[in-house]
């Protein structure tokens, strides 16, 4: 009778590791459609499998054509969530709260804040005044990322901010004030520019189309959305994905202060 095998120090690194980065890849795509299609996969093999063991062999045979080109399949059909986890690994700094870490891979540093050098005035002074008059808006500040793609999409303005230049380019009977204003510092970058929207199902229902797409470019870039809805005049900003509701101008700055 042949002992067990031995279990190494290489072995338990190799474990840890492995589950190490299964559970970094379930966060980055869970409330997606991703577990869903993932299982389905794993039912196919399954299928596959138990079809060669008890011989159907025309079964096996299609499932095996499908699983030769698997893998080809999953990159196509999990190309976003690829990205967003590629686009993770590679950021170097993330906002986790208030506080301001560095980021190599997975592993995240806090470092000390420092003062910020945007003049944040204009835009709190604009969130306030669109709030008082339920003008829709939505502002993205450009951190980390190259975001080229979506500046093409809109119209380049290179401008110094002003709360007037904001409030001006989301006025309703604006040709600008459709999509979103991207700034960056103290310059608006482009207006009337198209952002991904989220696909996360765990997203409130309610939510409309601009608050999805505030969701969406934090999920694939390394930017802050600010919200203004139209309906109720609450702000709201969006940062790694995730939206914090029905904040103060107060609470906006300190914030913004903090994570630029």
């Amino acid at each position: 009778m042949q002992g067990l095998p031995s279990i190494t120090i290489v072995d338990i690194i190799d474990i840890f590791l492995v589950a190490f980065l299964a559970y970094q890849i379930y966060k980055a795509v869970r409330g997606t459609n991703v577990l869903r299609i993932f299982w389905a996969v794993v039912v196919i093999y399954i299928l596959w499998q138990v079809s060669s063991l008890i011989g159907m062999r025309l079964t096996a045979t299609i499932l095996g054509q499908f699983i030769s080109i698997g893998l080809i399949l999953l990159i196509i059909v999990f190309q976003p969530e690829i990205r967003k986890f590629l686009l993770m690994v590679g950021t170097k700094t993330s906002i986790d709260g208030d506080n301001i870490r560095k980021r190599f891979l997975f592993w995240k540093k806090s470092v000390s804040d420092q003062k910020s050098s945007i003049e944040l005035e204009p835009y709190i002074q604009a969130c306030m005044h669109m709030s008082q008059s339920k003008t829709g808006a939505l502002i993205v500040f450009i951190r980390q990322n190259e975001v080229g793609d979506i500046i093409r999409t809109g119209e380049r303005i290179d401008a110094v901010v002003s709360s007037a230049l904001l409030e001006t380019l989301f006025f309703k009977n604006s040709p600008l004030h459709d999509g979103a204003v991207l700034v960056k510092g103290n310059q608006v970058v482009a207006a009337r520019c198209i952002l991904p929207v989220s696909s996360n199902l765990s997203i409130d229902p309610n939510l409309g189309l601009r608050h999805r797409s505030a969701i969406g470019v934090t999920e694939q870039l390394d930017v802050i959305s600010v919200i203004v809805s139209e309906e109720t005049g609450a702000i709201s900003y969006a940062v790694g994905g995730e939206i914090h509701h029905d904040v103060t101008p107060v609470q906006l700055r300190h914030y913004l202060e903090t994570a630029l």
